[in-house]
């Protein structure tokens, strides 16, 4: 490493450049936060810092397209903050996040867009976007939703098919907000779990004695979760708006998103740390407060083949991005359940760890090559959320948001050594291959073998604007195609059935009649069902051969 008269100005050199399409040696040079020049042999002004990555590799910076940081959720608040999540982001290799504003019903989503800004901005130590929960529907709320698309840079928008009460939407709300997000040119996300199902299961566990947090596994079964996915991707269909499933937590989900896409729907999976990296048999733990850890939902399965059945299918495309659902609470938080598991605060960590999981999950065990990390780690949800090539790329024009990774390093996980203020971690002892040695942020080294050089409030909120090329390309295509068109023919002017004494002259004619004077054929007789019959009972003998009868009343 030698110094240079500019901070602005920054020469990664040495290392082999790995995007998601092509691996090469080469130098990155860095200027007021952009890439300027890739490439070998480049020809650099003077008083550039130089830092030499010679065998490591050179990647853009991870996005985490799921987190929630001091959300406050089930009568407290998530312990790690917009400074310490960000923090912690930045030291496993990841320059960006996309939070959640997600208020409670009948709150203004424009409200809380500027309450949650006011809690990020002045904290985030690395770049951020938001998301924008939609827990109620209402003419404010489409309008609502269609200013923050123009005005805030938001263009995703998730929905609850969970947490009834709480942030749960009906089916029909679900279809007004989706076909919103269309119209508007947003992505609609959904939180997919049968919250009706799990409202009633849950009473049943407790009423059982089941009150730790096995119970909450117990209660959402994976059928749950995969009928709400089918749902999901259903009504998105009907209104050709394309849906991000976050958070897909079983096979059976990945299944249907999978078969979904080969169908040509448009719809994007997000398989998250945890569920790539660990599984659901720690609930039936002894040590309660290691169950109630790995609590979130939808929740960890139990089966044990599940992390490596979900990373093959984000090795081989079918599922597209990773996020964390990073949402953390202690052990005093999480004991708010310690009687009863539906009180227990939902939510694990994972910012700090999502790249070192999933390159030690992924690439270590041959299931993905390097340029597939960095398409599921970064690019891609560049791509799908209209930030691509602002990010996710090591490109002449994009960001310098940049990790320099040492791919035969060795880390153990633990939560006596990360950087979250969290006091458990789920990854607890896992060894992983592929260790963060440099991070950059827009051009200025953060964090550098384990010491930190940023400040709170020195990450920026990024703007998204609508239309995502990589999402909606077809979607527009198809709408040119989309609506139904009704069938011109010549009007029926034959006769039409009397029933009564009236002819059929309009549909509430019809249902009037149908309930007044109504008939069936039961065993070839016919049976006069009309209120006014003065008949009581009907005998009707069943066919040659049997023995019984029965009597209609």
């Amino acid at each position: 490493m030698s110094g240079g008269s500019s901070q602005s100005r920054l020469l990664v050199k040495g290392g082999k450049i790995v995007n998601a399409d092509q691996s090469f040696v080469g130098d990155v040079y860095i200027e007021d936060g952009i890439i300027k020049q890739v490439g070998k042999d480049l020809a650099i002004p003077g008083g550039a810092r130089v830092y030499d990555a010679s065998g490591k590799l050179v990647m853009p910076g991870g996005i985490d397209t799921h987190t929630h940081m001091q959300l406050p959720f089930m009568g407290t608040q998530a312990i790690d903050d917009f400074y310490t999540g960000t923090k912690a982001a930045l030291a496993g290799g990841t320059t960006m996040i996309l939070d959640f504003v997600l208020d409670q019903k009948n709150v203004s989503l424009i409200e809380a867009y500027h309450k949650w800004r006011g809690w990020a901005d002045p904290k985030v130590c690395c770049d951020y976007s938001f998301h924008v929960g939609v827990t109620w529907w209402s003419e404010q709320v489409k309008q609502e939703m269609e200013t923050l698309t123009r005005e805030h840079g938001v263009n995703s928008f998730k929905v609850f098919m969970a947490y009834k009460d709480v942030f749960m939407l009906r089916d029909c709300d679900l279809y007004e907000v989706f076909q919103n997000c269309r119209n508007i040119g947003g992505l609609a996300q959904s939180h997919c779990e049968n919250g009706d199902v799990i409202a009633h299961e849950s009473k049943r566990m407790l009423n059982l004695g089941i009150t730790g947090p096995e119970g909450h596994s117990l209660c959402r079964p994976e059928d749950v979760e995969t009928e709400s996915v089918q749902r999901a991707i259903m009504i998105a269909n009907r209104v050709n708006c394309p849906l991000y499933v976050v958070h897909v937590m079983s096979k059976s989900s990945a299944d249907v998103i999978s078969k979904s896409r080969k169908e040509g729907k448009i719809v994007f999976g997000e398989p998250i740390a945890a569920c790539l990296g660990t599984d659901g048999t720690n609930h039936w733990h002894k040590c309660w407060r290691h169950a109630a850890g790995h609590v979130m939902g939808p929740p960890l399965r139990e089966d044990p083949t599940t992390p490596g059945y979900l990373m093959g299918l984000l090795a081989n495309g079918d599922l597209e991005c990773t996020g964390t659902d990073n949402c953390t609470f202690n052990a005093n938080q999480k004991a708010l359940g310690k009687d009863d598991f539906t009180r227990i605060p939902n939510g694990v960590n994972g910012v700090e760890d999502r790249m070192s999981v999933i390159w030690e999950k992924g690439v270590a065990t041959g299931k993905m090559d390097e340029n597939r990390f960095v398409a599921a780690t970064s690019t891609n949800a560049a791509k799908v959320f209209n930030l691509y090539p602002r990010k996710g790329v090591i490109a002449v024009g994009s960001d310098a948001d940049i990790v320099v990774w040492d791919p035969e390093a060795t880390r153990t996980i633990s939560a006596k050594t990360h950087h979250q203020a969290v006091d458990f971690n789920i990854f607890e002892g896992m060894v992983c291959h592929g260790v963060t040695v440099c991070t950059i942020s827009r051009g200025k080294i953060v964090y550098e073998e384990g010491r930190f050089n940023v400040a709170a409030g020195d990450g920026k909120f990024i703007p998204r604007k609508p239309f995502s090329p990589y999402v909606y390309n077809k979607i527009l295509k198809r709408k040119e195609t989309f609506d139904p068109v009704k069938v011109e023919r010549e009007p029926y002017t034959g006769p039409v059935v009397v029933i009564g004494d009236k002819p059929q002259a309009n549909e509430d004619t019809k249902a009037r009649n149908l309930h007044h004077n109504t008939s069936i054929g039961v065993g070839g007789m016919h049976v006069n069902l009309d209120k006014d019959a003065v008949h009581t009972t009907t005998r009707v003998s069943v066919p040659p051969g049997g023995k019984s009868s029965f009597t209609l009343y």
